[in-house]
């Protein structure tokens, strides 16, 4: 054990700080945690209808009195979806673009409107819809066609394809469009940066206000970026009939997002993430890039399918980036608040409980740093084993309920803060079951941990 500790602090600790300090993944981590205001607001309002409308209608049937009674409430929590989930990777683009200017020290402003500038200009920019003609009846079709109107038939119904230019479409800025964010605003942020640090700008004299200098000298790198990615959007149409953002969804995202909902993919997850926070680094803060880019598009294309149809069967995704918060951190990373119940019930060392006693209020609201560095169980070989292994065994308890259709996928975003169970039930819309196999999991997660609290006691009678 003590050679293995030593070689993972010689080889591994090193390039995991590394790659937690790297300034791209550092910015696109702290660009899903700027739009986390507007994500957890758009939850809180489906979340709320799940309360005032759907429950109520599950179980009183269509036009009870409660759900009269909130229509209001419903509409407004409608009109909170539409400002905030459908334009989530607009808002994306921004924050990024933002993060990478001010990790590169030029003028960050900028680069945030660059991005956002870039990623529209990647969208289609038109859109056609069906318009159902319900009293025209299909054996007129053909006389309506020899008008040259454009008309169709299908399943007995005639309907006009009506188009429209100048539409930007929920499937390009609400989730389904975070990854070509990620990706144009990116790049885009890249071209302005790179062309600003070579002084390729347009200088105004020293008299000029900082704010006008400033704009005018984000021209010529916000134009190129820009003209960049209009150029590349005429390619991608002319030569592959489809935008950059159906090719991205269809060739990266897709493929992407279906090995994430591997059951071993979110296994591996938890286990890195253990793995990490064992030698002392931020787990969660250094995969932050990769979960936050995968599983949150999921956690949000559920909620969209969500208030779409109105239930939780035949969800796209079933792990999203809430399952984690949900039943494998309870009480923060390693599910500490299982070993602090196991400390408190089995522990005869008083320094152990005194950490416990101290721990215990915050790792109700898995706060858990006090429990890791203040027992510890950063490189302690007692708790090494315990550590790894109870977050992945959640995993896989929670991964199976939910991909048995027993309980929802979480398709809430939820405060992290929420303690064990009432997570669960609320990132599920309110399904009892989810807070269950939460508590469930807790209960794992003492088993697991009190063999290695009865292994201390062992150890401090030795000494």
């Amino acid at each position: 054990m003590h050679g293995f500790l030593t070689w993972m602090e010689e080889h591994f600790m090193p390039a995991a700080a590394k790659v937690g300090n790297q300034k791209h993944l550092m910015a696109i981590r702290d660009a899903f945690i700027a739009i986390m205001p507007i994500t957890m607001v758009g939850s809180i309002s489906v979340l709320l209808n799940v309360f005032v409308r759907d429950l109520p209608n599950s179980w009183w049937g269509e036009g009870n009195a409660l759900t009269t009674a909130m229509e209001p409430l419903i509409k407004i929590n409608g009109n909170v979806y539409f400002g905030s989930i459908t334009i989530l990777a607009l808002a994306f683009a921004f924050a990024l673009g933002y993060q990478i200017a001010k990790a590169y020290h030029v003028n960050p402003i900028a680069g945030g409107v660059i991005a956002f500038s870039a990623v529209v200009t990647c969208m289609n920019q038109s859109a056609v819809f069906d318009l159902a003609l319900d009293k025209v009846d299909v054996s007129q079709l053909a006389a309506l066609q020899g008008l040259g109107v454009d008309a169709i038939a299908k399943e007995g119904v005639v309907s006009l394809s009506v188009s429209e230019w100048g539409y930007l479409g929920s499937a390009y800025t609400g989730a389904t469009g975070l990854f070509t964010a990620l990706i144009v605003g990116l790049v885009s942020s890249m071209i302005y940066v790179k062309l600003m640090l070579a002084n390729i700008t347009i200088k105004m004299p020293e008299n000029v206000p900082p704010a006008v200098s400033q704009s005018f000298a984000a021209i010529i790198p916000g134009c190129v970026a820009i003209y960049v990615f209009a150029i590349v959007t005429q390619c991608c149409v002319a030569w592959g009939g489809m935008y950059p953002n159906e090719l991205i969804q269809k060739w990266l995202q897709a493929p992407l997002m279906g090995l994430s909902q591997n059951m071993f993919s979110a296994i591996l997850v938890s286990f890195l993430v253990q793995v990490l926070w064992f030698f002392g680094l931020h787990g969660s803060n250094i995969l932050d890039p990769f979960v936050l880019g995968v599983y949150t598009p999921a956690l949000l294309e559920d909620l969209a399918y969500f208030e779409e149809h109105r239930t939780t069967d035949g969800m796209p995704y079933i792990w999203t980036q809430g399952s984690f918060a949900a039943y494998s951190q309870m009480g923060g990373a390693g599910v500490t608040l299982g070993l602090l119940i196991a400390i408190f019930v089995f522990s005869k060392r008083k320094d152990v409980r005194e950490v416990a006693k101290l721990s215990a209020p915050m790792g109700l609201f898995n706060i858990n740093e006090p429990v890791i560095f203040g027992l510890p169980i950063v490189l302690n070989p007692i708790y090494f084993i315990p550590w790894l292994i109870v977050p992945p065994v959640c995993t896989l308890v929670a991964y199976l309920f939910t991909a048995g259709g027993l309980i929802p996928p979480v398709y809430v975003q939820v405060p992290w803060v929420m303690p064990a169970g009432i997570y669960a039930f609320l990132g599920t819309g309110g399904n009892l079951m989810a807070g269950l196999v939460s508590l469930l999991n807790l209960g794992i997660s003492f088993l697991i941990w009190s063999p290695f609290v009865l292994l201390a006691n062992r150890m401090k009678d030795a000494e």
